[in-house]
């Protein structure tokens, strides 16, 4: 029994450093992610994604072959710098117990002057060395607008 009693405790002291750095990213990405979107309405779309953005990025777009690495996707951009109208909200986040990958999921919404759109997207993120967020992996799609009654 005493060695029963004494393996809880083992286990329960070695897990706890790593639920708090788990906890810790998660809150770190969720706060890139919403930065992320803040600089989107402030500067454009795709500016603010290329801040954000990992050296070996796969951007996922819908009817489109994936874009591959940073520089791919810089020059997909040109110098355009993104519509200021899209923004998102992740509704969750989780990372690796490691600490050093994570991922946000959340809903986003597009506004033009003629309709509003709105979609999922999901985004992987990867901890960089000076311990910043940069998103490896992002995709979405869209979704039935909501009625009001």
């Amino acid at each position: 029994m005493k060695k029963f009693i004494f393996a809880i405790v083992l286990f329960s002291a070695c897990s706890q450093p790593n639920d708090d750095i788990r906890n810790k990213s998660k809150q770190e990405i969720a706060n890139a992610d919403k930065s992320m979107s803040t600089m989107a309405e402030k500067e454009g779309f795709l500016t603010a994604l290329l801040q954000y953005a990992d050296d070996d990025l796969v951007k996922l777009n819908e009817g489109q072959f994936p874009i591959i690495g940073k520089l791919a996707f810089k020059e997909k951009c040109g110098d355009k710098k993104g519509a200021t109208t899209l923004t998102w909200e992740p509704i969750k986040t989780d990372a690796a117990k490691s600490g050093d990958l994570g991922y946000s999921f959340g809903n986003w919404k597009y506004v033009t002057p003629d309709s509003t759109y709105f979609g999922n997207y999901f985004t992987v993120w990867v901890k960089q060395v000076d311990g910043s967020w940069k998103w490896a992996l992002d995709g979405g799609n869209n979704t039935p607008a909501i009625k009001k009654n």
